[in-house]
């Protein structure tokens, strides 16, 4: 994590008012062209914007903005190229457009309520001893389907759901569990299925509010969803579809649904009032929609929203990549 600070440099280090802050987090990602030539990238994650409350419209943060946009197009490049940076809007999608963070393509999510249930006895749970491995797994099916030629797409991007994401996630976690219920959850999500088949999410406890004030909105966010063999995941909308449409083999639906009750079942348990699920795949949506799980789709358009900014090799800004996987671990 960086923390950027927009101060007047000529005063001396102690005299220096602090304008407008924000932090800035470095996320492994992937870039892969119509060929399916696969190029490991950077992309910058920016959060926790503030202008202090006497120097708001001021221009401050207008000048904070543009200075960041300049700042982090080769910040940490010692590595390899940033080929971007990333917000997500809480106060609607026009603010930082005018800067350059276009909001995303796609921006919704299914919810769902929780449920006094006990879990699936085809499910166990994911500890935090078992994340490594499995964000090991879900990365390489992720390079193997960017590795795949599209038509009509130009380049694919996408943030690795990498096991440093799913743990900044889970210490937050750990923080507000700890405050309101003195102990931590043991599940860091559910797991189904035999290996090669597996349905996984793993998710975060995230409290907005105390669990006993009124309408506190607090959620169970399933911070990803794999299901292997699901050929229509980690593509583009164009070819995503095409690939439900065609793909034969015989799907995990069994595991899918106790995955998702096991969600839900763990939401309730926690006081939680939502499980939310950022953009699932076109097969997971189907056998959702064709259950009795009761859920609703949600378009964002006031907060978290996803606005992206690329940029070209030629220090200019480059028209949007296709974003594969905007889901809530890559949030921050």
């Amino acid at each position: 994590m960086t923390t950027w600070v927009l101060v007047e440099k000529n005063l001396p280090p102690d005299h220096r008012r602090i304008f407008c802050s924000c932090e800035s987090f470095l996320k492994r990602s992937l870039m892969s062209d119509t060929a399916g030539k696969v190029e490991d990238v950077i992309i910058h994650g920016i959060a926790s914007v503030f202008c202090p409350l006497e120097y708001r419209r001021r221009g401050y943060a207008a000048r904070h903005m543009k200075e960041i946009a300049k700042a982090l197009r080769n910040w940490q490049s010692y590595q390899t190229r940033v080929a971007g940076s990333v917000l997500y809007s809480d106060i609607g999608r026009r603010y930082y457009a005018k800067f350059g963070w276009q909001p995303n393509a796609s921006n919704w999510h299914m919810e769902f309520p929780p449920m006094n249930i006990p879990w699936s006895s085809i499910a166990r749970e994911i500890v935090e001893d078992d994340l490594g491995g499995l964000c090991q797994r879900d990365e390489a099916i992720i390079r193997d389907a960017l590795a795949k030629p599209t038509d009509g797409v130009k380049k694919r991007v996408t943030i690795l759901p990498d096991v440093d994401h799913m743990l900044w996630h889970i210490r937050k976690e750990d923080f507000a569990t700890q405050k309101l219920f003195g102990k931590t959850p043991r599940a860091k999500g559910a797991i189904a299925g035999p290996p090669g088949h597996q349905v996984w999410a793993i998710w975060t406890h995230r409290y907005y509010m105390h669990p006993n004030s009124e309408s506190p909105g607090n959620v169970l966010y399933i911070l990803r969803l794999v299901v292997e063999g699901d050929d229509s995941a980690n593509r583009p909308p164009s070819s995503r579809d095409k690939a439900f449409q065609q793909e034969k083999p015989e799907r995990p639906v069994e595991s899918l649904i106790a995955v998702l009750h096991c969600a839900q079942a763990e939401a309730a348990e926690w006081q939680l009032n939502h499980v939310k699920l950022w953009e699932p795949s076109p097969w997971v949506q189907d056998v959702i929609t064709k259950s009795n799980i009761s859920h609703r789709f949600v378009e964002r358009e006031d907060d978290s929203v996803a606005s992206c900014m690329w940029y070209d090799d030629h220090h200019g800004q480059e028209a949007a990549p296709v974003w594969i996987n905007n889901e809530h671990y890559a949030w921050c």
